[in-house]
C-alpha cells in the first residue's frame, strides 16, 4: 500500500501560496509547514482542520531558518542547533493537532534542509535526532543518505517517488526555483509504474530503480489539483 503526500500550509499572513483546499480531497498525507519557511499559527491551525476534515494524516514539514528564501538556501548550523531548529518547528505543529485530537504521522524536512539531508550524514543525523523526540518516521529518497542514516530508524523511513518532477540518469532530481506545470496523465502514468514496478524513467528515457513507500506532488505546481487528482486516480486500488 502506498501513501500520496503534499507540501501545504505554506501561506503566511495575507500571502497565499498553493490551493491546499483542491488538493486535500486528493491526498492522504499532508506535509505541513511549521513557521521557518512559510506558514504562521493560524495557516497552521486551519491546515490541521482541513486535514482532519478530509481525513488526511499529517506530518511536519521543517526547514532552515530561512523565511525570505522559503527555505531554499542553504545554512551552516552545527548538529546541536539544527536538531533544535527542527524540535521547535515539530513541536508547534504537534501542539495544533494535539488541539484537534490528532497525532503526528512522519516527519518530512523541506526544501534545503531535505536536499542537504540527503548527501551529508551530520545533517541527516540532526534531522533523526529531532525526529526521535516524537517517535515518528521520516519520509526521504532511497539510495541517498537519507536511506543510509534514516534507514534502519525504530520509527521508520518512508522513501518517496515524485510525481511531477524529473529524475536524472543517476536516480536525482531536477529541482527548478519554480514548478512547472507537469502533464496529469505522464505523471500519474509515472506514479503507478513506480509503485508496481519499482522504475521510475529519466529525463533522458534511462529506467532507474525507485522505492515508491509514497508518491509527493506538489502544491505550487501551476495545475496541482488536476495533477493530484490524475495521480489519486491511477493510485487508488493501492491507497493506504
Amino acid at each position: 500500500m502506498v501513501a500520496i503526500n503534499c507540501d501545504m500550509g505554506e501561506s503566511f499572513a495575507i500571502y497565499h501560496c498553493g490551493d491546499d483546499e483542491g488538493l486535500m480531497p486528493f491526498v492522504t498525507v499532508a506535509n505541513v509547514a511549521c513557521g521557518f519557511h512559510a506558514s504562521d499559527p493560524r495557516v497552521m491551525s486551519r491546515t490541521v482542520k482541513l486535514a482532519k476534515r478530509h481525513g488526511v494524516q499529517v506530518g511536519a514539514h521543517p526547514s532552515l531558518p530561512d523565511r525570505e528564501g522559503f527555505g531554499r538556501r542553504e545554512m551552516k548550523l552545527d548538529r546541536e542547533e539544527l536538531t533544535a531548529a527542527v524540535v521547535y518547528q515539530i513541536g508547534a505543529l504537534t501542539g495544533f493537532l494535539r488541539a484537534e485530537g490528532m497525532e503526528l504521522n512522519h516527519v518530512k524536512a523541506h526544501g534545503a534542509l531535505y536536499g542537504m539531508a540527503s548527501r551529508d550524514e551530520e545533517v541527516a543525523a540532526a534531522v533523526a535526532d529531532a525526529a526521535d523526540v516524537f517517535g515518528v518516521p521520516l519520509m526521504g529518497m532511497a539510495g541517498t543518505v537519507h536511506e543510509k542514516v534514516w534507514g534502519d530508524r525504530p520509527a521508520g523511513f518512508l522513501s518517496e517517488y515524485y510525481a511531477d518532477l524529473d529524475y536524472r540518469d543517476d536516480g536525482s532530481l531536477i529541482i527548478t526555483r519554480e514548478h512547472h506545470a507537469f502533464d496529469p496523465e505522464t505523471a500519474a502514468a509515472g506514479a503507478l509504474r513506480a509503485v508496481t514496478e519499482g522504475v521510475a524513467t529519466s529525463e533522458n528515457g534511462k529506467e532507474i530503480p525507485v522505492r515508491a513507500d509514497c508518491v509527493c506532488v506538489h502544491s505550487d505546481t501551476p495545475n496541482a489539483v488536476e495533477l493530484a487528482q490524475a495521480v489519486h486516480t491511477a493510485l487508488k486500488p493501492h491507497l493506504n
